[in-house]
Order: structure tokens, then C-alpha cells, then sequence
């Protein structure tokens, strides 16, 4: 007898072109995002009620009241830090959303569960926030996503050689510092429909950066990657004051003196996580200089997107 769904969904790392898929942006101007799949996951487990539940947090309670899944316990766990700027609520988000579609017996695609987590968190909840960070969720991988009154998803191929290069070269630090994601996408969002000049600047080279890193990606060239990623840092933090902190700006430096090619602040940033690309050769350097001044994560990548199994009574968790 099947009476437990466990499903789990990674985070993900967002190159470039994070802003420009927050609505309206896309449908008005045109978004691009590139970003990567990371093994750091969310996994939520549906279970028939048998005994009292831990409290939810909001997101859980959102979802598990719009499914209308009375008698069911959910539990959730995460391995990435809180507010660390690596889609962690989408991830949530689109977990619970492959778990209740599998309790229900129901098979929607990735699409669908994508759009689904994004309407819990910003429809029902009011959380100001774009498209990306679900749809690394559900397809994982690398994605390259374009924005305009849809979404549509190209899948950027990754082979294992590729993948090991980019978790060698890679480095992602959490700074410790809290994120105010909300506050600083509805600060932008505003500069945006005021369009200050220098916000619609930036906004624009960070799309067409991000086009420029799907290229890099798909001809396997992480130096072109890094070099990208810190242009990209330059106009991201022009947004609004709050978008670097003292923090992020120590782990970038002592990156950037250890050899790296280009960093960059993870999601809407004002804290959480850095991610520096290093050049050949210095990833031992890259890591070590960021590790004194900031918590490493190692990871890997997450090709898979979100998976689902059903789990027969007393069945090993």
C-alpha cells in the first residue's frame, strides 16, 4: 500500500539575467536568464495523518490549503542555508507542488509545476518575485529562459565532463548576512516603472549578457562564463544600494585577488550567497581565500529537476 510521496527539487545558481524576468518586465521589454541547477534541494514528504504535525511555514500552508488535502501530514526539509539567494522557496515551492500532484495520482509536466509553486508564492502569498528560480526547480539542469508574455525554456547541454568542470570552477559562498529579497525587487520594480535610465541600462546588458552565457555554456568555455559573470555584477548591483553589502563585497574581493575570472551576488542578493568563477588552475586559491571571510557550499549539478516517488507503508525512509 503506497501512503508516502517524497519529492525533492534542487536550487540553483542564477548566472545572469535575474530581474528581467519579474513581471512586467518580460512582456513589455523582453527578459533572458541563464542559470544552473544545483545538488542543494528542498524535499517534502506527504504522508497519511496519523499523528500530530509541526506547525508549517507559509508557503507549505498556502499549497496544502489551495490543494484542499485534508488528513494528509507534510514534512519538509532543506540543505541550503535560509535566504541564501539560491531559489530555496521556489524549490519549496515546486516540491510540494510535484508531491500533491503525485498524491492526487496526477502527472502534469514541468511546465505546469513551474507555474504552479510561482502562483502559490507570488499570487496567493504576495511575494514579490520573478519566474526563474521554479523553473530551475522543476527542469534542473542549465537552463537558458526567455521572457516575453510566456516562458520559454531551452535546455543547455551538460555532459559529465562539463558538469565536473563548472563544480571544480565554481565557487559558491554563503556570507551570513540576511537577504531583504522582497523589499529590494519592489524597489526596482519601481525604478523600473518610473524608468530611471540607468535602471533600464542595466537591465538590458544583464539580458543580453545572459544570452551571452547560454553561448559560453553550450561551447563549454567557463572562461568566457566568469568574464560575463563579473560584467554582469557590475550592473546588478547599480539597480539599488541595498542589492551589495559589505559582506558580499569581501567574498567577491578576496575571490578576485585569489584569481577569479568574475563573481557575482545570488538572487535579488542584500546578503545570502556569492558565486566567484575561477580561472584554471585557481580553484584551490579561489577557495581558500573566500573560506576566511565567508562559509563555502559546495555542490553539485543537478541534472535531474524535480523527482517524485511513492513509497509503500514501511518502506525505508
Amino acid at each position: 500500500m503506497v501512503d508516502r510521496v517524497v519529492a525533492r527539487a534542487p536550487a540553483r545558481l542564477d548566472f545572469g539575467g535575474g530581474w528581467t524576468d519579474v513581471p512586467p518586465y518580460g512582456a513589455e521589454v523582453g527578459g533572458f536568464v541563464c542559470n544552473l541547477a544545483i545538488s542543494r534541494h528542498a524535499v517534502v514528504t506527504l504522508r497519511d495523518d496519523v499523528a500530530p504535525t509541526a506547525p508549517r511555514d507559509d508557503l507549505t500552508s498556502a499549497a496544502m490549503r489551495s490543494a484542499q488535502l485534508d488528513g494528509v501530514a507534510v514534512e519538509l526539509t532543506t540543505d541550503f542555508p535560509p535566504g541564501a539567494g539560491l531559489g530555496g522557496s521556489s524549490a519549496v515551492g515546486v516540491a510540494l507542488q510535484a508531491a500533491i500532484a503525485a498524491w492526487r495520482h496526477e502527472a502534469p509536466d514541468r511546465d505546469t509545476l513551474a507555474r504552479r509553486s510561482r502562483s502559490t508564492e507570488v499570487d496567493e502569498l504576495g511575494v514579490a518575485g520573478g519566474w526563474q528560480d521554479h523553473y530551475a526547480a522543476a527542469f534542473g539542469g542549465a537552463l537558458g529562459l526567455t521572457f516575453t508574455d510566456r516562458v520559454d525554456v531551452r535546455v543547455l547541454p551538460i555532459d559529465d565532463a562539463l558538469a565536473a568542470e563548472l563544480e571544480r570552477r565554481c565557487v559558491v559562498a554563503y556570507t551570513g548576512e540576511s537577504r531583504i529579497s522582497g523589499a529590494t525587487i519592489t524597489a526596482v520594480l519601481d525604478a523600473y516603472r518610473d524608468r530611471l535610465p540607468h535602471v533600464m541600462r542595466a537591465l538590458a546588458r544583464m539580458a543580453e549578457l545572459a544570452r551571452a552565457m547560454a553561448v559560453a555554456i553550450a561551447a563549454r568555455s567557463l572562461d568566457d562564463l566568469g568574464e560575463l559573470v563579473g560584467e554582469h555584477w557590475t550592473h546588478q548591483r547599480a539597480l539599488h544600494p541595498r542589492i551589495t553589502t559589505p559582506g558580499i563585497e569581501r567574498a567577491l574581493d578576496a575571490a578576485r585577488n585569489a584569481g577569479s575570472l568574475g563573481g557575482k551576488a545570488l538572487g535579488a542578493s542584500g546578503g545570502g550567497c556569492v558565486l566567484a568563477i575561477a580561472a584554471e588552475g585557481r580553484e584551490r586559491k579561489v577557495r581558500e581565500a573566500m573560506s576566511r571571510v565567508a562559509t563555502l557550499v559546495p555542490f553539485g549539478v543537478d541534472r535531474d529537476g524535480v523527482q517524485v516517488e511513492r513509497r509503500a507503508q514501511g518502506a525505508p525512509a
